[in-house]
C-alpha cells in the first residue's frame, strides 16, 4: 500500500498520542465534542421553566421542538466526536486504501450533514429565542441557558465547516496519493510491467557468433 495514503502513513506504523492530540483534526474533534455538551446540557438543566404551577414548558417560546431539537443534535453529535476520535486514533491501523477511503468519506459526508444541521439549530432557537417574552422568563430562570445553546450552535456551526474541510483535505490527499496504484493494480498490470525491455531486443551474447568456427591457421586433424 502506499504510504501516506488519505493523510496517515503507512499501515502499522506507531501512534504517537502527543502529537495525534496536536493534529488540528483531532483539536477541532474536541471543539465540537466539548461544544456539543455545553448545546444540550444547558437545555436539559436549565432550559424547561415553570411559572406559577408545575408543569414545565421550554424557555424558547414555549416551543418544545426547538429544545428537542437541540438537545437531539448535541448528543448526537457528542456521540459521532467520540466515534471519529477513536477511528482517527486507529486510522493509520487500516491496511486497505479502500477501507481508508471508506472513512474518510464517511467522515466528510458527516461533517458537511452535521454542519447545515447545527446551522439549522443556531437559526432555529435564535428565532424562537428573540420572539420569547420577557414574562415568561421569571427572575430570568433559563435565560443563561438559552443565550449559551444559540452561542455554542453558532460555535458549532464554524467547528464542524472546519473538520468538512480537514475531510476533503484528506480525500483529495488520498486520491493523489493512492492514483497510481489503484490505476495499476485495479487493471491486473503490475506497477513494475512499463519497465521491462522488449524482448525483441535481446541480442546474443559476445563472440556467441564465433563459437561455430575455428581459428585461422588450425588444420582439422585427419584420422
Amino acid at each position: 500500500m502506499e504510504g501516506g495514503a488519505y493523510g496517515a502513513g503507512k499501515a502499522g506504523s506507531g501512534v504517537d498520542p502527543i502529537a495525534f492530540l496536536k493534529q488540528p483534526q483531532t483539536i477541532l474533534r474536541i471543539l465540537c465534542w466539548i461544544f456539543s455538551i455545553v448545546v444540550f446540557a444547558s437545555i436539559v438543566n436549565e432550559g424547561y421553566v415553570n411559572k406559577g404551577n408545575n408543569q414545565l414548558y421550554c424557555v424558547f417560546n414555549k416551543n418544545d421542538d426547538a429544545c428537542n431539537y437541540g438537545i437531539s443534535i448535541g448528543i448526537t453529535a457528542f456521540f459521532i466526536c467520540i466515534l471519529y476520535i477513536t477511528l482517527d486514533f486507529y486510522f493509520p491501523q487500516l491496511s486497505s486504501i479502500k477501507d481508508r477511503k471508506r472513512v474518510v468519506m464517511a467522515d466528510l459526508g458527516l461533517s458537511g450533514i452535521w454542519t447545515f444541521l447545527w446551522f439549522v439549530s443556531f437559526c432555529f432557537l435564535a428565532n424562537q429565542w428573540q420572539y420569547t417574552p420577557s414574562e415568561n422568563l421569571p427572575l430570568n430562570q433559563g435565560a443563561d441557558a438559552a443565550r449559551a445553546a444559540v452561542a455554542f450552535s453558532f460555535f458549532s456551526i464554524l467547528s464542524w465547516a472546519g473538520l468538512t474541510f480537514k475531510a476533503w483535505q484528506r480525500y483529495r490527499l488520498g486520491a493523489d496519493s493512492s492514483l497510481f496504484s489503484h490505476d495499476h493494480l485495479d487493471a491486473g498490470n503490475p506497477p513494475y510491467s512499463a519497465g521491462i525491455e522488449n524482448t525483441e531486443t535481446f541480442q546474443s551474447p559476445p563472440f556467441a557468433e564465433n563459437l561455430g568456427t575455428t581459428p585461422k591457421g588450425y588444420q582439422v586433424p585427419s584420422y
